[in-house]
């Protein structure tokens, strides 16, 4: 097969969808840790801003899911001749 007819997945790739998901709310998590903060969540997490923290965690994954499915890409096989022709 030549390298023409190699079509990817793209979009439709799992870990895109996974980083777009978890980089939404890593997003969320980052905007409530840097504006909503008070003063009785950072009791509960003994003055941890976990929403910060966490937020950030899922935005360094979404962007490791992004580069993975950027850098290896799903090679998606065209159907074979021999399926067609039994249709």
């Amino acid at each position: 097969m030549s390298e023409q007819n190699k079509h990817t997945a793209g979009a439709f790739d799992v870990r895109n969808v996974i980083a777009a998901l978890i980089g939404a709310y890593g997003v969320v998590l980052v905007l409530m840790g840097l504006f909503h903060d008070t003063a009785e969540e950072a009791e509960r997490t003994g003055g941890l801003a976990a929403n910060l923290w966490a937020g950030i965690g899922m935005l360094v994954f979404a962007a490791a899911f992004a580069l993975w499915a950027r850098l290896r890409p799903v090679v998606v096989d065209p159907p074979s001749r021999s399926a067609d022709a039994e249709d």
